[in-house]
């Protein structure tokens, strides 16, 4: 059993496999950008297909402030079938090596499940693996983080993307995410990968209906092992369109900024967005709630009056 107490690092520091440095404070939220250089992602699929796009993007995720930005050439949605290894590389192959020339540019997560394809997007310019099978699908994917001693993401999936969705069910959603996240942090440190490299994902939307989502953020905290870095990745998602009342992908970045602040509120040290602009306003007022103190004449020396 974990130790309760068990915090991770405030710091995070790598070399990437061109030599830059790379590091994340966890002192503040962290926002990380997303690209889906896809043509059917379910929320702007095709319009970052084109290489060209994909950098403008990327540039206005930079200049709105991400930390991270998050490249898919992956479609992960629900009923979703796996892209070849080799349509993805030809997708993320001239975005990164483009990425990797801007001196501004933050550091790069890819969004990839199989081991060859990590590495040779190290190679490009990458240097955080995403992998939402959290190392299931290819169990050599986790060794290529520990040889290359980058940060992993390992995110909580029930099933596979093409049945997650069909009639999901959980004893107690908060608990089994927190034992699975475990078990495969657990294995990612096996193959030796570091305990600080870690960052685990409950994974929202990927087998969960809208009150196992629901719950994963009002109790984030408890969805988290210790001693591991975190991240809520819920933009745009069916749910908010649901409690929405139907609202379509594109008009759920409010939504997103609210359920991301409260999420914070909870311990999400990365939220991963489309919208960085909105959503970075939504971490700078939960980041400024959060870390008050108590203000001269508020707790206690109003308890003395009564």
């Amino acid at each position: 059993m974990s130790d309760p107490n068990l915090k991770a690092d405030k710091a995070l520091a790598w070399i990437d496999l061109n030599g830059r440095p790379r590091s994340l404070a966890f002192d503040r939220p962290l926002l990380m950008g997303i690209i889906n250089i896809t043509p059917d992602s379910f929320s702007d699929g095709g319009q970052f297909l084109d290489p060209e796009a994909a950098l403008k993007k990327a540039q206005r995720h930079i200049d709105e402030g991400a930390d991270i930005l998050d490249l898919g050439a992956e479609t992960t949605r629900p009923g979703s079938w796996p892209t070849p290894a080799d349509v993805q590389w030809r997708r993320l192959e001239p975005v990164l090596l483009a990425l990797a020339q801007k001196p501004d540019c933050p550091p790069i997560s890819v969004d990839v499940n199989l081991a060859d394809l990590a590495e040779k997007s190290l190679r490009a310019g990458a240097s955080i693996i995403n992998d939402i099978w959290a190392g299931r699908n290819d169990p050599d994917l986790l060794k290529v983080a520990a040889q290359y001693e980058v940060p992993v993401i390992l995110t909580h999936m029930l099933g596979d993307p093409r049945s997650m969705q069909q009639n999901p069910h959980y004893e107690n959603v908060v608990l089994e995410v927190r034992d699975f996240l475990a078990e495969r942090a657990a294995a990612a440190m096996e193959l030796g990968v570091d305990r600080s490299r870690i960052i685990l994902d409950p994974g929202l939307g990927f087998g969960k209906l809208q009150d196992h989502n629901l719950a994963l953020i009002k109790h984030f905290s408890e969805a988290i092992p210790p001693g591991f870095h975190s991240l809520m990745a819920l933009s745009r998602k069916a749910f908010l369109g649901h409690i929405l009342g139907g609202a379509p992908a594109n008009q759920r970045d409010l939504a997103t900024a609210v359920a991301n602040a409260l999420a914070i509120a909870q311990g999400a040290e990365i939220i991963r967005v489309h919208s960085v602009k909105l959503s970075k306003q939504a971490a700078l007022v939960a980041e400024a709630i959060m870390s008050l103190a108590e203000p001269p004449g508020s707790t206690s020396e109003v308890s003395d009056l009564n």
